[in-house]
């Protein structure tokens, strides 16, 4: 009982301090921090003793591989030579600088100096990627901080498991060696079988979980398999002497990567929902533990050699020398990239260099760590409690000022009408796709074949729509009209349902059924409404990621004199309002996009045969292919 209370406790206080810190732009690890130091000192709150097991074999998987469902496997491989470079030769630049400063200031040999480096090297998966995705940081910007971040502990945990059996302490945690000689040899041999042997057991594991899910149908099933797949990697690495943390990397990549292939729609959507909440739980639930020992930490550093204010600072001159270390690496790292790739862009690009070097911030792992140093290590209430002051303080520092630094340098994320332009090309395409092969079947019933025709139609036109200004008569695209009044639909059905269920004339299953129907789609209605609200004040450009080589667009004039100034004439003869506005580049003919109601510029192109229309909304300056369906 005294168990279950306290697990319901923790998840209900950090729904709580978490829900209390979203509005004040509080972090709320660090709130939880001082709500479990309070609470440590609370006659009425249980003792409660953070095994170092608990934080290695029973956090730290679940919580890596939920960041490795949310990376891209593609982009990691793009930027794979800044990744290796911040997760091995940062990791290790650190572990050595703060292991000078450390064994300068403190009576420990440089073996345990090097320990703690290792300890406080690795910036955190999970706060790297929440705080980058937050801000809206460039995407390679965050990309590298999270694909460094996933990869870089693996580097940190083999060099303290070296650096453990070098000051011959005895460790019983798994993954970590006991005593034994340290050499060159030995070290290289570790790393190169951390690596590999990590890379090969999370192949294994991918190819066994994909076996068993193309046997699988329900998405619980599915669901399910996914919690058991950090620990079917995690644990046979380890005994192996592997990386446990690249295997579940590994596990995870490779499984995002091939979702749509191994799973079905409402298994991805289930475990993106279920995992989130399992990540917001362990993540912040690990901070809060760490608090409520915070007291008994005090006491035992009081207890040593060294005084709580002598290890607070050192703490603190740890945490200067962190902050340092990263960006005299990362310049000089970037220039190196940049001119080895002869990429005068990567190389220039100051501003992402200054943000991505102050978005070290530390989390998780650093304190599993400190709690996996021997009991016997010299000073070791000292050196966790130094790790907790860099944990503490690159959070509080860097997630509160960053957003700032990104500001002040002008480092944007991606504009939200470039990527509706990229949606509207890519939908456009794969919705032809389903046209032609619509059209390829032989049994085709005209109406139902109309009636597809018309929901692809929509599907691209409501992409479209975000783009652009609104019609000279209306304050709603006509998707938004469509959504808004669908809503409004929704919610008569759901109170006639209800009132059918109070009734007690249907059975619970089937109205559970049609509620999930009504709940799916407004889910998606609001994700809609939400992402088109984003889009109205932005200049646009073509991506030049989705534009293609197009013997048209190369061929045709950029531009032309519009043959009208006062917007689609067709539209204005006929007195109806346009969506999005687009000139021929040929003729000058000023026409409305095919998400208005008169689809005047498609009408042009069909009389006329001018290939290619341009966008006539401020600040657009991208063109259109009718021939070939492409972007320019």
């Amino acid at each position: 009982m005294t168990l279950a209370l306290t697990l319901a406790a923790i998840a209900v206080t950090v729904i709580l301090v978490a829900r209390l810190c979203a509005p004040l732009g509080l972090p709320a690890p660090i709130a939880l921090l001082l709500v479990g130091l309070v609470a440590s000192v609370l006659p009425v709150v249980p003792d409660v003793s953070l095994d170092p097991d608990v934080v290695l074999l029973g956090l730290l998987p679940p919580l890596l591989y939920a960041a490795a469902l949310g990376t891209s496997l593609v982009d990691i491989r793009a930027n794979r030579r800044a990744i290796l470079g911040l997760s091995v030769g940062l990791v290790l630049f650190t572990t050595f600088g703060v292991a000078i400063v450390a064994w300068w200031l403190l009576p420990i040999p440089f073996a345990v100096a090097v320990a703690l480096g290792a300890i406080v090297a690795p910036p955190d998966a999970v706060a790297a990627t929440a705080v980058a995705r937050g801000i809206g940081l460039p995407r390679r910007v965050t990309t590298i901080l999270e694909g460094e971040s996933l990869l870089n502990d693996a580097t940190a945990l083999v060099t303290l498991r070296t650096a453990i059996a070098a000051a011959g302490l005895a460790s019983t945690h798994h993954g970590f060696a006991s005593h034994g000689a340290v050499s060159v040899g030995s070290v290289a041999r570790d790393f190169g079988l951390a690596v590999v042997g990590g890379v090969g057991v999370g192949w294994v594991v991918f190819v066994l979980i994909g076996l068993i899910r193309r046997q699988l149908t329900e998405a619980s099933s599915d669901t399910a398999l996914s919690f058991a797949a950090p620990f079917l990697s995690y644990l046979p690495a380890e005994l192996l002497g592997a990386s446990g943390v690249l295997a579940v990397v590994t596990t995870g990549l490779l499984l995002a990567h091939k979702a749509p292939v191994l799973q079905s729609a409402s298994s991805r959507l289930s475990e993106r929902i279920n995992w989130a909440s399992v990540t917001f739980l362990l993540e912040n639930a690990v901070f809060l533990l760490i608090g409520l020992q915070l007291s008994r930490l005090l006491t035992d550093v009081e207890a040593s050699e060294i005084s709580v204010g002598r290890a607070a600072l050192v703490g603190l001159a740890i945490l200067v020398t962190v902050l340092a270390l990263r960006p005299l690496w990362l310049f000089p790292f970037t220039w190196l990239v940049g001119r080895l790739g002869r990429s005068s862009s990567t190389s220039a690009d100051v501003p992402g260099t200054a943000v991505t070097s102050w978005a070290g911030m530390r989390g998780v792992v650093t304190l599993a760590a400190a709690l996996t140093l021997p009991e016997d290590t010299d000073q070791r209430p000292t050196l966790v409690l130094i790790a907790l002051i860099v944990t503490v303080g690159t959070l509080a520092l860097q997630s509160t000022t960053l957003p700032v630094l990104a500001r002040a340098l002008d480092v944007r994320g991606p504009d939200p009408r470039e990527d509706a332009l990229q949606e509207a090309t890519v939908v456009q395409a794969t919705t032809g796709a389903g046209l032609r092969a619509l059209e390829a079947e032989a049994a085709l019933d005209p109406v139902v074949a109309q009636e597809l025709r018309t929901n692809a139609e929509l599907r691209v036109n409501r992409i479209w729509e975000r783009l652009g200004t609104l019609g000279p008569r209306d304050d709603e695209t006509p998707s938004e009209a469509r959504r808004r009044l669908r809503i409004v639909m929704l919610e008569a059905e759901r109170r006639e349902l209800m009132r059918i269920r109070d009734e007690d004339d249907v059975d619970h299953e089937i109205l559970s059924g049609v509620l999930s129907q009504l709940d799916a789609e407004e889910a998606a209605l609001s994700w809609s409404t939400a992402r088109a609200a984003r889009i109205r004040d932005s200049d646009v450009l073509a991506p030049e990621q989705v534009s293609r080589a197009c013997e048209h667009l190369a061929r045709e004039a950029d531009c032309a004199v519009p043959s009208s100034a006062g917007g689609c004439e067709q539209c204005l003869r006929e007195g109806l309002a346009w969506v999005h506005l687009r000139i021929c580049t040929r003729c000058g003919q000023v026409g409305c996009c095919d998400s208005s109601p008169g689809q005047h510029a498609s009408k042009h192109f069909r009389e006329e045969q001018h290939p290619v229309m341009r966008s006539l909304e401020p600040g657009e300056a991208w063109r259109w292919c009718f021939v070939d369906e492409v972007l320019g």
